[in-house]
């Protein structure tokens, strides 16, 4: 089930899906970008006023400098989801990124071991990590 959130401007909303029993705020690719922490509080914002334990951010809203990890702003974003516990899920092909930084392929596979936030090829990727499939058969 997801839950539409209205927009002005035209743009594909937000919406609030139900993933297993983890709500997610899933992020229109054609939403704001994510320039600065502020950006990021504005999603955090709204999935915590949803209840949404998760958001899955498409990479098109984030800007090549959160790529580029000397800028500093990965660390300032995936730290204000942390604080906040809200789950952040990276949504999209980064190889492109990753193929140019060691650090950047460093940080992605330690992200994606923990529980805080990942980077992950598409949404159904991100579904099965929050809910994975039942293996008892009941």
């Amino acid at each position: 089930m997801a839950e539409d959130l209205t927009i002005s401007n035209g743009a594909v909303p937000d919406e609030l899906e139900q993933v297993g029993a983890v709500s997610v705020l899933v992020c229109s690719p054609e939403g704001p970008l994510v320039r600065v922490e502020q950006n990021a509080l504005d999603i955090i914002g709204t999935a915590m006023y949803l209840r949404a334990a998760w958001a899955a951010v498409p990479v098109t809203r984030l800007t090549p400098e959160f790529f580029e990890l000397r800028s500093g702003l990965a660390g300032q974003i995936l730290q204000k989801f942390v604080n906040y516990q809200v789950g952040l899920a990276v949504v999209g092909d980064i190889s492109a990124f990753t193929a140019a930084s060691g650090a950047l392929r460093d940080l992605v596979r330690e992200s994606n071991q923990g529980v805080h936030h990942w980077f992950v090829p598409d949404l159904d990727a991100a579904r099965s990590r929050l809910a994975p499939p039942d293996r008892n058969g009941s």
